[in-house]
């Protein structure tokens, strides 16, 4: 599973700007830092709006989830990330966690998050509701489940179309049991070259 997701191509300077103001206005929800959750269906362009995003607020850091999440445990993170990544971001000290290699299938060195007055958490289920309360923001990526696992099957390619079958199951049961998507103050809508935005 990579994270180059290819949804949304394009600046989308308008509704970017938008969002990283309003990020910038909202006050602390973990601490000193705003935690910001971008959450959608795998291949939806989470990670290029969070990249995007990111920069638009002057490089606040990106916790990704697929680098927790584990083949056999795609959603079984949320202790390691409230271990590694939440409670010392609300005491304001640095996250560590360890990195999963999904080539390897092995856990594989360290990412740091330092705190920041933003900092962006990216993935499928950031929004879930074991999180929420920590949340400042919560963005979703308003692509079709199908449009997106279409992209990110494309964008992997036939030799991880075991995976994604095993990883379309498990989303579809994530997602029934624990709805990121009503509880989103934004949608994230790719379009052409850029995003619309849509309270």
């Amino acid at each position: 599973m990579t994270r180059a997701d290819d949804a949304g191509e394009g600046e989308g300077e308008d509704a970017l700007a938008g969002l990283a103001a309003r990020v910038r206005a909202l006050p602390p929800s973990l601490g000193p830092v705003r935690l910001v959750a971008v959450d959608g269906h795998a291949g939806s362009g989470k990670s290029t709006l969070a990249a995007r995003l990111s920069a638009a607020l002057g490089g606040a850091p990106v916790a990704h989830l697929d680098d927790l999440a584990a083949h056999g445990a795609f959603f079984g993170w949320v202790e390691t990330l409230r271990a590694g990544v939440l409670e010392p971001l609300a005491a304001g000290r640095e996250g560590r966690f360890a990195v999963y290699d999904w080539e390897r299938r092995a856990f594989r060195g360290e990412a740091r998050v330092p705190p920041a007055p933003v900092v962006l958490l990216e993935g499928v289920g950031a929004g879930r509701r074991a999180l929420r309360a920590h949340l400042a923001l919560l963005v979703w990526m308003a692509v079709e489940p199908e449009e997106a696992w279409a992209r990110g099957r494309e964008r992997d390619g036939p030799g991880l179309a075991g995976f994604w079958r095993e990883w379309v199951r498990a989303e579809r049961r994530h997602f029934a049991d624990d709805p990121s998507k009503p509880f989103a103050d934004i949608l994230m809508i790719p379009s052409g070259g850029s995003y619309q935005a849509r309270a």
